[in-house]
């Protein structure tokens, strides 16, 4: 059955939620013209509505999905302690004008222990892949399954989880998944730290620490990143490099650099877009621009 649910405030704006597999085959068949998917696991904040918003863009109805997927979670990982503000979700969503919720648990989601799972290849195998053994591949596995599930025209991603985006887009196109993938601009708060659900676990003094990585990236250069990086004290680097953003290898052409940092008990990922390989259109009056 279909609930309408939000956070417990009067007055506020309800959205439709169903959690099991036959709920959502229900609920779909509801939505008619375009459908756009924006994937998450919860804790929502204005990068996720970002997304939500710039799937109007491409769609006239929107699907979010809410689900903590164990899959892509490995054994130092912090499964257990990620923030699951069910409610607080809801009325954002909402607010935003989200037309369908689904929040299965992970019995509907997965019936039995997968045995088979996508596999990532070399590109899951670099970086985040190096540091998280299995969490591109188990997080490509539930985007596979909830592109199945939600049957979208379109899918929507952050740009701030780069090398998750490239997985994503290499799997529509070697699979044949019948779906556009759209990466959104990261969207960051006033000190430029890149949002995050995980931003939530830093305490004040690091806070001010994570600042350092945003200064870094502005740079846009991996030495001189390195350098600012190295010179704070409570910040560990765990890898920067300067990357294609198609195949994650490591370039001095490459048109991204990308990093992750660990502060205090806190992983944070970033990135910046480098000027060194632009595309070049020409706008409505004939003068040469960037797409």
């Amino acid at each position: 059955m279909t609930r309408l649910l939000a956070a417990p405030h009067e007055g506020r704006l309800r959205v439709p939620v169903v959690s099991t597999r036959d709920e959502l085959r229900v609920a779909r068949r509801g939505l008619t013209g375009r459908v756009a998917v924006v994937m998450t696991m919860g804790a929502l904040h204005e990068g996720h509505l970002s997304l939500v918003r710039a799937a109007r863009a491409y769609a006239d109805r929107v699907i979010v999905t809410i689900f903590v997927n164990p899959l892509q979670f490995g054994a130092n990982d912090d499964l257990d302690r990620y923030p699951r503000p069910f409610a607080d979700d809801l009325a954002r969503c909402a607010d935003a004008g989200v037309d369908l919720v689904f929040a299965p648990g992970p019995s509907d989601v997965y019936p039995r222990t997968p045995t088979v799972r996508v596999d990532a290849g070399d590109l899951g195998e670099r970086f985040e892949g190096a540091s998280r053994p299995g969490h591109l591949s188990g997080m490509l596995t539930v985007v596979l399954k909830l592109l199945h599930l939600t049957s979208p025209d379109v899918a929507l991603f952050g740009e701030k989880d780069a090398q998750q985006l490239a997985c994503i887009r290499a799997m529509v196109a070697d699979l044949d998944v019948p779906v556009r993938v759209v990466g959104v601009p990261t969207v960051r708060e006033g000190d430029g730290l890149a949002m995050s659900s995980r931003n939530r676990y830093l305490s004040d003094g690091e806070r001010a620490i994570a600042q350092a990585i945003p200064r870094a990236l502005a740079t846009r250069d991996a030495a001189r990143a390195r350098d600012v990086l190295e010179r704070v004290e409570g910040l560990s680097l765990d890898y920067l490099e300067q990357v294609d953003s198609e195949t994650f290898l490591a370039r001095p052409d490459g048109d991204l650099l990308v990093l992750a940092a660990k502060v205090g008990r806190t992983r944070l990922i970033d990135n910046a877009r480098l000027p060194t390989r632009l595309d070049l259109t020409v706008d409505h009056q004939g003068r040469p621009g960037r797409t």
